[in-house]
């Protein structure tokens, strides 16, 4: 594999259209790879905290509609 600098060099000799379907790529690529640490990050318990007090606010009538955010 290239080093970035290679990669970034071959990119800009893509024709657009290549370098938009490799920018979509890049995205769907990019939300895997958000949803992977997601779910790890709630399978390790590091978003327990977050949870309860999200639960706690909700129970306790202390959020508001998103629409009224706006």
């Amino acid at each position: 594999m290239g080093t970035l600098p290679e990669i970034e060099a071959a990119i800009k000799q893509l024709p657009e259209n290549d370098v938009r379907q490799l920018a979509s790529w890049l995205e769907n690529y990019l939300e895997q790879m958000w949803d992977k640490q997601i779910e790890t990050d709630l399978a390790s318990g590091k978003l327990d905290k977050l949870i309860a007090k999200a639960e706690a606010d909700i129970t306790a009538n202390r959020v508001r509609d998103i629409e009224e955010r706006r």
